[in-house]
């Protein structure tokens, strides 16, 4: 049931979200002078409607989004009456125009602000300072994290790893009395100042009894760790050749908080950090989802679901149940953050019929023309949204499919945060 209702809870916060979305795009509008004749919450059916002014509101039976409709928004539609003609969007300046586009996207950064600023007060921020990459974990000091078993075979798919039970084995680290925060110094005779020298020196020795110093509560300790044999791909390359090298079953760990709670005032820094980092891992995410369809279409086709393919609302939203159910809303408004980045993001990109294709139209219309009075020259006019339908059905013929991939993908094989 909890899983249910936090699931419900998601989608129904991103309804809001997209529903503020378009009141940004209306509040700016109306402010500018332009005119707003619609203004609804939902598509599909009308479930109720209402006019107020000049403007119907409503409500439609599909809560999948919203929209807001500004009359004259390019120069080729035709619902400006004459008495109109003077308030059509495409008429004002570029400048303001370009507010009322981006009015959408300010909109979810200000939700993801605002949701960061009070997470930071009560249940905490993650540390963005803690390294999340294997390279980056390479220059961090080599304190280590001990784990009970270690597989020895990468065909090892087994839910669980218990040592006598296929290629699973007890930990060495573990077995020679190594425990986790310890910080490792020398392996065998190498000298260790990092945990990427602590890889690569326990892979450099042969299988057998080898001598580990270390370091726990200040003071220095040596024991003999039995390394055993593992198949492992190279640490550079996860998708390299396997071969045969000694492992510890060691991983990296760290004493910083995982978790930082802040006060009221160093809140407001610490979310505009938080939503920095969050700006820049979607900028990354977004350049990777090419290479991720591969990956998505296997997981319908049953392979293992990789964790690092995009989702979908419906796959956002079972995150979303799921953190409620196990107790963790961290995850459930960190999630909903992080959401609320991405899709502002999104609708910057130049490309129509998303916002950001729209500014980057008017733009181009607002520098074309003063390179042509520049050069004396009469000025071009306007762009003729009718010759770049095509790419515009391209762009939404892409997304679509995109779209019905990641849905499919998160109904028949989700990403699941909690084993």
């Amino acid at each position: 049931m909890l899983f249910w209702l936090g699931a419900a809870a998601f989608a129904l916060t991103i309804l809001i979200s997209v529903s503020l979305h378009e009141l940004g795009h209306m509040i700016t509008g109306k402010r500018f002078g332009m005119k707003v004749t619609k203004y609804y919450v939902g598509f599909g059916p009308t479930i109720f409607s209402f006019k107020r002014g000049e403007t119907e509101y409503g409500l439609k039976a599909i809560p999948l989004g919203g929209f807001c409709k500004i009359v004259g928004m390019t120069p080729q539609d035709d619902d400006v009456a004459p008495e109109d003609q003077h308030r059509a969007m495409w008429r004002f300046p570029v400048w303001k125009r370009t507010v009322v586009l981006a009015a959408g996207s300010i909109t979810h950064f200000m939700l993801a602000l605002v949701g960061a600023w009070v997470m930071a007060m009560t249940i905490g921020l993650p540390n963005t300072d803690i390294p999340q990459t294997v390279e980056a974990q390479r220059s961090e000091p080599a304190m280590i994290y001990v784990g009970d078993c270690i597989r020895t075979s990468l065909t090892d798919t087994s839910p669980e790893c218990v040592p006598g039970t296929g290629s699973a084995k007890e930990a060495p680290a573990k077995a020679a009395g190594l425990q986790t925060g310890d910080l490792i110094t020398k392996v065998g005779a190498t000298p260790v100042t990092n945990y990427g020298q602590l890889t690569d020196a326990i892979r450099a020795q042969p299988a057998g009894p080898t001598p580990f110093e270390y370091q726990r509560d200040g003071v220095l300790a040596t024991t003999t760790v039995d390394l055993i044999t593992a198949e492992r791909t190279p640490l550079n390359d996860p998708e390299g050749p396997v071969s045969q090298v000694a492992v510890a079953g060691v991983s990296w760990t760290t004493d910083q908080p995982a978790v930082i709670t802040y006060n009221a005032l160093g809140a407001i820094p610490a979310s505009g950090d938080f939503n920095w980092y969050l700006v820049e891992n979607s900028l990354k995410a977004m350049a990777r989802i090419p290479e991720k369809i591969p990956a998505l279409w296997n997981s319908i086709t049953g392979e293992e679901r990789d964790p690092d393919t995009p989702i979908s609302v419906v796959g956002a939203s079972r995150i979303g149940g799921e953190a409620i159910e196990k107790g963790v809303p961290e995850v459930f408004w960190q999630v909903f953050i992080s959401l609320n980045v991405f899709i502002g993001l999104f609708n910057l990109l130049p490309l129509l019929p998303v916002d950001g294709g729209h500014i980057a139209i008017a733009w181009f219309e607002a520098i074309r023309s003063r390179l042509y009075k520049l050069f004396r020259r009469p000025d071009p006019g306007r762009v003729d949204y009718y010759k770049l339908m095509p790419v515009t059905y391209a762009v939404i013929l892409i997304g679509g499919a995109f779209t019905l991939l990641t849905v499919t993908a998160d109904i028949i094989n989700p990403i699941t945060l909690f084993k």
